[in-house]
């Protein structure tokens, strides 16, 4: 399986991914790659949350007024 990493990877330098490819050579800059991954994954898991609370409070918010209308009904 082929990675749009890669591809990029390839069309910047088919030459670097071949090394890579063939001959499991890393690139310097490694650990900051990871890193970067890390912070990616980090911010995946905010986003996710922000959803979340987003859908907590969209359903709070019809619950209220739902409140509000059936205790209408009961005035």
């Amino acid at each position: 399986m082929i990675r749009a990493s890669e591809i990029g990877e390839y069309v910047y330098c088919a030459r670097a991914w071949w090394l890579r490819r063939a001959l499991g050579w890393e690139p310097e800059g490694h650990e900051r790659r990871e890193f970067g991954t890390v912070l990616h994954h980090r911010h995946g898991r905010a986003v996710a949350g922000s959803r979340a609370l987003l859908l907590l409070a969209g359903a709070l918010l019809l619950a209220g007024l739902l409140l509000i209308v059936v205790g209408r009904g009961w005035a």
